[in-house]
């Protein structure tokens, strides 16, 4: 049975749209069935900025695949594989010359509903709160109450993302942990930490008569209020991705925070 792939890119960028067709024709020069679908697909390539991937990442998690992610944006902590490179690499995941790296997700159960994420779980407040959440651990051990303008819980990989601008941690994208970090927080000893990945970690509103909003990598806006729970696991879904052969975990570091750059 011959190979099949699904080409996910970037309808409102040019450069995106242009690589695609591209892809396309190399994939179809080798024999390989272009699809759009990801369910009948051997593999996925994404071609566009990290904002892409997040969007596929759920439906390429279900589905058990793989994908090659290109990047056409300005940032690229997880679409890795840079367009003059893309098609080597194409040529090697068809010869079975590759290797992946497997990125966490969080499984969110909160009002009944199971939601997934590859980032971060944000809780923001919906009014002008002092005590925000009270947050446990494995659903035993009491951690803090935060008094902040929200809180972010985040997987490693998330940990580039809204939480870095948080003033939270980068963590190695292979790391088994979870990190909390607080948005604002009213007391400057308010840090954020680093939690096992074994936990399920718990938030809960600590006052009554307020509500706050949980957001899930950046979408389902959801109103929770002090009778809410919400339970914070890691899934057993994963997103599976090629890694370059160039890559160099410190130099994208470098590369794509300008560590060391003059700034004036």
């Amino acid at each position: 049975m011959g190979k099949k792939v699904c080409i996910i890119y970037n309808t409102s960028k040019k450069d995106a749209i242009k690589f695609y067709e591209v892809s396309k024709e190399f994939f179809e020069s080798c024999g390989v069935e272009v699809l759009s679908e990801i369910e009948e697909s051997n593999f996925v390539v994404v071609i566009g900025g990290d904002g892409t991937l997040l969007q596929a990442s759920k439906d390429i998690a279900r589905q058990n695949k793989f994908a090659i992610a290109v990047n056409m944006g300005s940032l690229g902590f997880l679409t890795e594989i840079r367009k003059d490179e893309a098609l080597q690499v194409y040529k090697d995941v068809l010869d079975g010359d590759y290797e992946l790296e497997e990125r966490h997700m969080l499984e969110v159960e909160v009002k009944g509903e199971i939601y997934t994420a590859l980032n971060e779980l944000v809780m923001t407040k919906g009014g002008v709160l002092q005590k925000l959440v009270r947050i446990k651990a494995s659903g035993e051990h009491y951690i803090n109450t935060y008094r902040a303008d929200g809180l972010i819980v985040a997987t490693p990989t998330g940990s580039t993302g809204y939480s870095l601008s948080a003033g939270g941690p980068i963590i190695r994208s292979n790391l088994d942990v979870f990190l909390i970090t607080p948005i604002a927080p009213h007391n400057l000893s308010t840090r954020p930490i680093i939690i096992d990945g074994k936990e399920e970690i718990t938030l809960r509103l600590d006052e009554t008569g307020n509500s706050a909003y949980i957001t899930i990598d950046g979408a389902n806006s959801i109103e929770v209020t002090e009778n809410d729970l919400i339970k914070i696991r890691y899934s057993k879904k994963r997103l599976k991705l090629v890694v370059p052969k160039s890559r160099n975990y410190y130099s994208i570091l470098r590369e794509k925070l300008k560590w060391g750059d003059l700034i004036c």
